[in-house]
């Protein structure tokens, strides 16, 4: 019986939002825990060590971007990972008859003002964000993508690399 939070009283979401920023990295480490429970999928010191050199390679393995997507979650900034994910499947939309839908439902879920994950870009990039879904291409939100790959390359990921989750990450012995 899932309902709205939106109900709930302003100390009310504050608490859980605590809460959440607290359990947060536990939450994320048992996650890890338990996804390497098998020895074809152990977590490298190579691999850890690869997220360090490369946002690339961060985003490239799927701990790496699980991870880092929690990194995000616990600064209330997860909108940007879901946009540029959001991004990378609408590229691989198949058939391109729901191209319009597709790039109409991500536009109003991250880029139109009052969007519920908006994601901060400049106005002229929402602009030209704006202007491309009068006929949406596969290269519409190309753009966009990138100023927000940026960001998260330029300002997040060198908070994660310093978040303690990483840390304990990369002193780990699995692998």
């Amino acid at each position: 019986m899932c309902r709205s939070l939106e109900h709930l009283p302003i100390t009310c979401l504050e608490r859980a939002k605590e809460l959440k920023a607290r359990f947060g990295s536990f939450l994320l480490k048992q996650e890890l825990y338990m996804g390497h429970s098998h020895k074809t999928d152990k977590l490298s010191q190579e691999d850890r060590h690869k997220w360090s050199q490369s946002f690339h390679d961060l985003l490239a393995h799927k701990d790496g971007l699980c991870a880092f997507r929690a990194f995000l979650s616990s600064e209330y900034s997860e909108e940007n990972i879901a946009f540029y994910l959001a991004c990378e499947d609408y590229k691989n939309t198949k058939p391109s008859s729901k191209l319009c839908a597709k790039a109409r439902k991500i536009y109003e879920e991250f880029i139109c003002s009052d969007a519920p994950k908006e994601v901060n870009l400049d106005h002229e990039t929402k602009s030209i964000t704006k202007k491309n879904m009068e006929d949406p291409t596969f290269a519409c939100f190309n753009l966009a993508q990138s100023k927000i790959y940026t960001l998260m390359e330029k300002d997040c990921y060198p908070r994660f690399l310093k978040s303690t989750v990483y840390q304990e990450l990369t002193t780990q012995h699995v692998g």
